[in-house]
């Protein structure tokens, strides 16, 4: 017999804690080795923590919203399965031949420890086969974790597609991939918005939601508070500038109209300018390798890999920021994969902890709420962030070798913040200036 003690892992950098937002177990539950077992959330993703080992749930550590430190005992599972007893978090017992160590855990237990007063307690909530855990199903009887069905209801998903998805997992089951799989490709045979700029759906209900709200006061939660506090750190301690430019899109914006069918149905990916943009900005890196740096003190770290940060708005009016991790070695192809994968998974707290660190420059697009530029508060370590306003029509000098004439162009305004202490205004203006040149010279024969 062994105990595992399942620890809140670590969660990216300068992470200590995070709030258990929810149980996906329960004391008695039969669970299966990476089965998740809590969902919990930081300022800077949501997350589920899996399991290592297959057993049964004798003890929840802690309360759903209570703060857990990284490396606490979040539960105890009993197991039947090899486990090494060197490794912090886990117990190993031995029934026989080491009886006396069994006996003397009981009667002097540790904080990580289960209690003979527990292990008491769930004897009658042990399955006696896989049947009778406890579980969620639908009417049809086809079992479905809680997770999924969280997935489903905030997606509006009918029972009637959710009996006809595919399962990959166990007994065919349906796992968090794939409905996330079919929410993706549902989301690309659906039909195109008007508005070409990525849009969250999710926001509309929020936005809704929130204006039913009565008079009086709200408490923050506590991503809204760590998402304040960092915030303000930022406020604090960067010395922030911006620099505006405007950019004409026309080109860009008439070769995305013509390849924009054909590259969804070849590739099953809408084909949206977040990609695009990410493209040029890490191009535009490699030739301002300064902004693609953070500073310490006095010290100046220079970074290798160009992982641009994607700020995500979230159903709940939070925002979170996924890493394309060496971005600038992807094709646009790739890019595009990338974005519309770390979207989806944002929106339904799927980001794994190390896809939301080493971040070295982000870019936000202020332009899906129809704002014509914003000023960004730069993300903390980083020295830049860069806005991306709303294309709209205007009209516009053109200027041609038989004269100028006034034509209707689509045209929109990038907001670059960027840290006084170490990029000039020359550098913070020239960055922007070369992202300009790239948009307004695409080639329209590009081909992705």
């Amino acid at each position: 017999m062994a105990f595992f003690n399942l620890i809140l892992p670590e969660m990216g950098e300068s992470i200590t804690e995070a709030t258990l937002s929810q149980w996906l177990v329960e004391v008695g539950d039969q669970i299966k080795s990476d089965q998740a077992v809590a969902e919990v959330a930081t300022d800077k993703v949501d997350t589920e923590v899996p399991t290592d080992v297959s057993g049964i749930v004798i003890e929840k550590k802690f309360k759903e919203n209570d703060v857990v430190k990284v490396g606490e005992v979040l539960a105890v599972i009993e197991t039947d399965q090899p486990i090494d007893a060197s490794t912090s978090n886990s117990t190993y017992i031995q029934k026989d031949d080491q009886k006396a160590k069994f006996e003397k855990t009981i009667k002097e237990p540790s904080q990580t420890e289960p209690t003979k007063q527990t292990i008491k307690e769930v004897t009658s909530y042990i399955p006696t086969n896989e049947t009778e855990t406890s579980s969620i199903k639908s009417d049809s009887d086809r079992f479905y974790s809680p997770l999924v069905k969280s997935i489903a209801k905030s997606e509006q998903v009918s029972q009637e597609e959710l009996d006809q998805i595919k399962g990959t997992g166990k007994d065919n089951r349906v796992t968090k991939k794939d409905i996330l799989e079919f929410l993706k490709n549902k989301t690309s045979l659906a039909p195109t918005n008007p508005n070409p700029q990525d849009t969250n759906p999710s926001l509309a209900n929020h936005q809704q939601a929130h204006s039913t709200l009565k008079e009086g006061k709200v408490e923050m939660s506590r991503m809204e508070q760590l998402i304040s506090d960092h915030m303000l750190h930022s406020l604090t301690t960067a010395a922030h500038v911006q620099s505006f430019i405007e950019v004409d899109v026309t080109t860009l914006w008439n070769w995305r109209e013509n390849v924009k069918n054909d590259f969804l149905k070849r590739e099953g990916e809408k084909l949206t300018f977040t990609p695009i943009f990410m493209l040029l900005v890490a191009q535009a890196l490699r030739d301002f390798p300064l902004l693609n740096s953070s500073l310490e003190g006095t010290t100046i770290i220079k970074k290798k890999d160009i992982n641009l940060g994607m700020a995500t708005a979230l159903p709940d009016g939070n925002l979170i920021v996924p890493v394309i991790k060496k971005a600038d070695q992807l094709s646009l192809l790739g890019l595009v994969k990338t974005v519309n994968d770390l979207a989806i998974r944002s929106r339904h707290a799927q980001l794994r902890p190390d896809e939301i660190k080493e971040g070295t420059y982000t870019v936000t697009n202020v332009g899906m709420f129809d704002s014509l530029m914003g000023t960004p508060i730069i993300n903390q370590p980083q020295v830049g962030i860069l806005a991306l306003g709303t294309i709209r029509k205007v009209p516009a000098v053109v200027e041609t070798n038989e004269g100028d004439f006034i034509g209707i162009r689509k045209k929109m305004i990038l907001s670059h913040s960027f840290d006084h202490r170490i990029i000039n205004g020359a550098m913070g203006g020239l960055f922007i200036k070369k992202i300009k040149e790239l948009i307004e010279n695409w080639d329209i024969n590009y081909q992705c």
